[in-house]
């Protein structure tokens, strides 16, 4: 009979050491780990944590086809030729079925992937709440533990990442394309509210018309909706992350927003307010992972699920078993 060999877990202190000198074998290693065994992410992330804290962060989002990773590949490469170290955190789809992820990012950031001074990780949503990788707040610490100054996170712009996203993050992009008209209708409020800036990506060629006249109407939209912060109202910009026009000025505004937040506290006061969701983020997450673990509780979730496909057992009533059997 053969034993299953157990994977065997890196020196902590090593791995620290490691990412401190910008390995990127030992970075790539390092999320790896967190992304698979919860208890030696926590003791890396602490003794990572006093080295954590001085990058830009910027969440990026849109909705599929609107060119996220050509943008973020056009800004990636702005950045390192200014000196920056740009790591990127894509999340990729999960399959619902077989849970399997494309990880194509890679192909679709072909001058980022090749810079020294940049590190790309695409990682599966996995069936994540809003396809935000469950790991991904680890990640982005352990990437400015290795010296990474400038964080951009990439969502598949699907469900409730908006909001996570902009939970993680300092500065959060929303990009756009041009022909507001019909995207203005269909526009989630919430989105707009939680935006610091919003971006109309292919303002080039034949585009350029329709993009000023897209952003003209987001502005106007803008108008009537109370901002993220009382120190910031959300600019609407103009840019092609094919030609590279614009991305200049958009890191400009970055860069400003974050000069303002500094100014009045609030990019502290943001910071904190951060650690205690992920707090709960993470306590809601233990939660359900005991759902899936516990014996006791796996054997009695069928029975109470039929029970209320078959109307026998109100909802309220099974949530109360299950939190009973949970002892919460």
């Amino acid at each position: 009979m053969s034993l299953r060999r157990q994977p065997t877990i890196p020196d902590i202190s090593d791995l620290a050491r490691g990412i401190g000198a910008g390995e990127r074998a030992v970075i790539a290693r390092a999320i790896t780990l967190i992304e698979s065994h919860q208890k030696a992410a926590l003791r890396l992330v602490q003794e990572l944590l006093p080295s954590t804290g001085k990058a830009i962060r910027v969440g990026i989002t849109g909705a599929p086809g609107v060119g996220k990773s050509t943008t973020i590949d056009a800004l990636g490469t702005f950045l390192t030729g200014k000196d920056h170290k740009v790591a990127v955190l894509a999340v990729d789809p999960s399959s619902a079925r077989s849970g399997g992820s494309i990880l194509a990012d890679k192909t679709r950031m072909p001058r980022l992937s090749g810079d020294a001074n940049a590190f790309v990780r695409p990682s599966p949503s996995s069936g994540t709440l809003g396809g935000v990788a469950a790991k991904t707040r680890e990640s982005m610490l352990i990437c400015e533990a290795a010296g990474f100054d400038v964080v951009l996170v990439e969502t598949i712009g699907t469900g409730q990442s908006e909001t996570m996203v902009a939970d993680m993050t300092d500065f959060f992009l929303v990009l756009m394309l041009p022909g507001a008209g019909d995207e203005l209708q269909g526009l989630k409020k919430g989105v707009i509210e939680i935006a610091d800036m919003l971006a109309i990506n292919k303002a080039d060629g034949d585009n350029i018309n329709r993009a000023k006249a897209a952003a003209a109407e987001y502005r106007a939209a803008l108008q009537i909706l109370n901002p993220r912060s009382p120190n910031w109202s959300t600019p609407v910009v103009t840019y092609s992350a094919l030609t590279g026009a614009g991305i200049a000025k958009l890191w400009d505004t970055v860069l400003e927003h974050r000069e303002r937040m500094i100014k009045a506290g609030e990019l502290e006061a943001r910071r904190r307010e951060q650690q205690v969701k992920w707090m709960w983020a993470m306590l809601e997450e233990r939660v359900f992972a005991r759902l899936k673990s516990d014996p006791i509780l796996k054997a009695k979730l069928p029975r109470i699920e039929a029970a209320v496909a078959a109307g026998r057992m109100s909802a309220v009533l099974a949530v109360e078993e299950i939190a009973v059997a949970l002892g919460v």
